[in-house]
């Protein structure tokens, strides 16, 4: 085997922290990078947000616990500071999407759009053959189509390809996931053999920006921090046939299939249907009424295949913890994919990703509009 430098991206969790040992006992040249991304107290406290969670993805625990685990392992160790893009890119949008009635997937933007992005900058900065990561998915290379394939992992209730769709060929030759292959337990057991001391770290559950998971306390303090008000997006709810049964305060306060919260009480449970935007509308029906058997996803992003000259079937899964259901999949624009399932899928939501898959292989993705 020929050593190579590899730059490990180290979250301070387990996996990350076993890529790093695992490549390193393989003789490679190690180097750590991790990304700060949000200063963690910069809202603690205000208009009633919680103090820093310990133990949240990209924290100041976070960070020390992959230099603790660099110098274990005796590697050099980088700390590089993304806030200003990570804000642009991810906070924003996030803030945005959810001020116009849609449910953002802050993890798959900064995977898509900063991650995996400037981690390929860093490395070639620092000369490293390429990037490790600690996400359970599989990257391969096929040489009957000359294109790398991103695959699902051995464990699929580990699965984080959903959340990786938009990578891109140049990205994927660069790129190991080693952990691939195994299982949490497995992956436990292997820390624990190289003597890391976060072997039994639990692992993030989080939004990293959001303490407690509270979104809407986020964002009115996120606004008032930066001197903006909320904007006044209150308005009707009404039912799938256009009948207005009462009021609520704001469409960012909603998501498709929520069911709690609606400030009206019926003879049977409603759900949120559909969150109109324009006319700040939020439409309320009985769990029947939040299937549909189609979908249009844009800003597509295609792995395994450069183009869709034909309608093709493959499965589709609509959020992270969906299984992903069979369905034709056509291009109807230069950036439009429709998705018509075999059977009526529950709770499509804008904002959230349709990603495709053949079998283990991931296809591509994209936004559902």
């Amino acid at each position: 085997m020929n050593p190579k430098t590899i730059a490990v991206a180290m979250s301070g969790g387990v996996d990350s922290s076993t890529v790093a040992a695992m490549l390193r006992a393989e003789g490679h040249n190690i180097i750590g990078l991790t990304m700060q991304l949000w200063n963690q107290r910069r809202l603690a406290g205000h208009d009633g947000m919680p103090e820093p969670v310990t133990g949240r993805c990209c924290s100041i625990d976070d960070v020390y616990d992959a230099r603790r685990v660099a110098q274990h392992l005796g590697i050099p160790y980088y700390v590089v500071n993304h806030e200003e893009r990570f804000e642009r890119d991810v906070v924003r949008p996030f803030v945005a999407e959810y001020l116009s009635g849609r449910t953002p997937i802050p993890c798959s933007l900064c995977n898509n759009h900063l991650k995996f992005d400037q981690l390929h900058v860093v490395a070639r900065q620092i000369g490293a053959d390429s990037v490790a990561t600690g996400h359970y998915a599989r990257v391969e290379y096929d040489r009957d189509h000359e294109r790398w394939l991103l695959k699902r992992p051995a464990d699929h209730t580990k699965d984080q390809t959903y959340f990786l769709f938009g990578l891109t060929q140049e990205q994927l030759s660069r790129t190991l996931f080693p952990l691939g292959g195994m299982t949490k337990p497995e992956v436990r057991e292997l820390a624990r053999k190289h003597g890391l001391a976060l072997a039994e770290k639990p692992d993030s559950q989080e939004i990293c920006f959001v303490p407690g998971g509270d979104y809407k306390r986020f964002i009115d303090a996120y606004l008032a921090e930066a001197g903006e008000s909320l904007p006044d997006t209150a308005g009707e709810l009404v039912t799938t046939n256009g009948e207005v049964i009462g009021e609520h305060s704001g469409i960012h306060n909603f998501t498709v299939g929520q069911r709690k919260g609606l400030g009206v009480a019926t003879g049977s449970p409603l759900y949120v249907i559909q969150i109109n935007g324009a006319e700040k509308q939020v439409v309320v029906g009985g769990d029947e009424h939040l299937y549909s058997r189609t979908l249009r996803a844009h800003r597509v992003n295609l792995i395994s295949v450069d183009e869709l000259r034909e309608p093709m079937r493959f499965a589709v899964k609509i959020r992270h913890r969906h299984e992903p259901a069979p369905a034709t999949i056509e291009k109807t624009g230069d950036d439009e994919i429709l998705v018509t399932f075999d059977q009526p899928q529950r709770a499509i939501t804008p904002g959230q990703a349709a990603v495709f898959y053949d079998g283990d292989i991931v296809v591509g993705g994209g936004w559902i509009a």
